[in-house]
């Protein structure tokens, strides 16, 4: 269930968070509740780093063959960087 918030903030923070949200294609919205989640969602029990809410959000959004070799990849892209 969403429910209305109201905050009283420096109108220039406003400003350059309306721009940061735009840049990042979400609403001011969607970044203060993502904020707002990540500080207060209680951390998990056991010894996996848990995923923010934006990493959630971006899942399933590549597709990858299921033979992919990102550590392959990375090296070849380190070859090439520094030739």
């Amino acid at each position: 269930m969403e429910t209305k918030l109201t905050l009283r903030l420096n109108k220039n923070v406003i400003e350059r968070a309306k721009i940061y949200a735009n840049s990042k294609k979400m609403s001011l919205s969607k970044m203060i509740e993502a904020y707002l989640d990540s500080l207060t969602r209680e951390k998990e029990t056991n010894s996996e780093e848990s995923i923010t809410a934006l990493v959630e959000s971006l899942s399933g959004v590549i597709e990858l063959p299921s033979d992919y070799d990102y550590k392959n990849e990375y090296g070849d892209y380190l070859i090439e960087k520094y030739k």
